[in-house]
């Protein structure tokens, strides 16, 4: 009898793991809902809230610096980040398509990998879109206060693109906390209440020990590099901030990975 050779079969690629990602994350509903609901909350509340504000800050009346109201809306945007960086992850686990993806691919590393890229590249380019609305919007507004601020001024580009680099970090975090959980509630209400509950909680603790908590949360530590000027004075500085939030991301990247390459999906 004569052997039929079988073609062996190849591994796919990174490219190819990289377009299957990026189709999987483009074609589920979540997607475009959070996306379009950072750019209503981001854009939307801040030119609502510059509008409302504009002529205080003029007069001075309420003591804060224009700058901490004209990236405003990112507080609130910052929760569809989270939302999608945690679908990304759990959704799969939900549906059991977690097991067809590393059929496919087995190389988990791959995946994952695959998976941060179009994460944070799409976060961090509706991040930084999401922002600049919001500042052509308010600063509309501001400007006929006589108090706007242009591109020019002192951290306010670097409020924009931090916006984006923010958002892809939540993203992240969120995502890595999806791996560990492996649950879409567990990981929102983690990843939230870290940013939102804890953060905000922290302030009150006494003493320098109360103060560096604050400073070194998550959310407090990244969140400075998108705004111009901070409402809270005391927080770190942009760029050492977001050097804090991203270290913290990638510890918690890094235990999500090695968890992620041993347990069975």
């Amino acid at each position: 009898m004569t052997a039929v050779a079988t073609p062996a079969r190849t591994r796919p690629g990174f490219g190819a793991t990289l377009r299957a990602e990026w189709i999987k994350f483009w074609t589920v509903r979540s997607t475009p809902w959070s996306l379009g609901a950072m750019l209503v909350l981001g854009a939307g509340l801040t030119t609502l809230v510059c509008a409302l504000s504009a002529d205080a800050l003029a007069r001075e009346d309420l003591g804060e610096p224009v700058g901490a109201f004209v990236t405003w809306g990112i507080v609130f945007a910052q929760v569809t980040a989270v939302v999608l960086g945690a679908l990304v992850v759990t959704g799969e686990y939900g549906t059991g398509m977690v097991r067809a993806t590393l059929t496919a691919t087995p190389r988990r590393g791959a995946v994952l990998a695959a998976k941060a890229v179009v994460l944070a590249s799409t976060l961090f380019v509706a991040g930084t879109l999401t922002a600049l609305a919001g500042w052509l919007g308010g600063n509309w507004f501001l400007d006929r206060a006589g108090v706007g601020l242009a591109l020019t001024d002192d951290g306010v580009l670097r409020a924009l693109f931090g916006s984006g680099l923010y958002m892809a970090g939540l993203g992240l975090f969120a995502a890595a906390v999806g791996l560990l959980v492996r649950h879409t509630a567990a990981a929102l209400s983690i990843v939230l209440g870290l940013v939102f509950v804890v953060g905000n909680l922290v302030m009150v603790l006494p003493g320098a020990w109360g103060e560096w908590t604050t400073k070194l949360m998550p959310g407090n530590a990244g969140s400075r590099i998108a705004t111009p000027e901070s409402f809270n004075p005391l927080l770190l500085g942009p760029w050492v901030g977001f050097a804090v939030f991203a270290a913290e991301v990638a510890a918690v990247l890094a235990v999500a990975a090695v968890t992620f390459t041993r347990r069975d999906a």
